[in-house]
């Protein structure tokens, strides 16, 4: 299937997550919070993947997500190194291989994008950064069972709603959207109804879920304070 497809399965996709999230136990209630405490619901994302946004601004989220989620080993990756269980053993293999794929899309548009627009506070912006990056980096390294999966399962959810930026991004900056390999909904459905085998792996599991989302949404914030700080100069 060539690169330039993706975009009605990731629609189909989508589609489906918002059904499954009618659903009960841990995959209706992870789906959920994604929905309503992901990128989704946040005004930013939204106004980003539209082809209006202004570019400085696009450019600006490029270069942060670039930053946050662009480095090797990253969340999914940690997950996957920290993983003890075979049911896990193949979602995490393709997950980490997906976000392979889109660190060197990542890397690819930030090239494009051009220089980091000029913004008052970039230290406090990149101290900020390097701490969410090290808070992904502990939840997928929890002991706490359940907890990685969770996180992991947030993040490839969520990332989809990532994408709609960078691929609006793209086709702006003269660059192909890239092929999104993440694993397929049916198959997170299967892997967490098979590893919510207790309510306190369930509650883990929801718990990184929530805490991945608070760091997504915490860069869209951050995003969004650094736009103000540019008008206002």
């Amino acid at each position: 299937m060539p690169p330039h497809s993706n975009g009605a399965e990731r629609k189909t996709m989508t589609f489906g997550m918002a059904q499954a999230s009618q659903l009960t136990g841990s995959w209706g209630t992870i789906a959920a919070l994604v929905a309503a405490d992901g990128s989704a619901s946040h005004p930013v994302a939204r106004a980003l993947a539209r082809p209006a946004a202004p570019m400085r601004d696009v450019a600006d989220a490029i270069h942060a997500l670039c930053m946050l989620h662009g480095r090797h080993p990253g969340a999914i990756d940690h997950a996957n190194a920290a993983n003890s269980d075979p049911v896990a053993e193949a979602w995490l293999a393709e997950a980490a291989q997906a976000f392979t794929a889109e660190r060197s899309y990542l890397a690819q548009l930030t090239a494009a994008a051009g220089p980091l627009p000029s913004t008052p506070g970039q230290a406090e912006t990149e101290a900020a950064i390097v701490a969410q990056s090290h808070a992904l980096q502990m939840l997928a390294q929890s002991g706490r069972t359940g907890c990685a999966i969770g996180a992991s399962v947030a993040l490839v959810l969520d990332w989809r709603v990532v994408r709609t930026v960078l691929d609006s991004a793209a086709l702006r900056l003269g660059v192909l959207p890239a092929w999104l390999g993440l694993p397929l909904d049916a198959d997170t459905v299967s892997l967490v109804a098979a590893l919510a085998t207790s309510p306190g792996i369930e509650r883990a599991m929801v718990f990184g879920a929530q805490q991945v989302l608070a760091q997504q949404r915490a860069l869209w914030d951050l995003l969004d304070a650094r736009r103000s700080a540019r008008d206002d100069l």
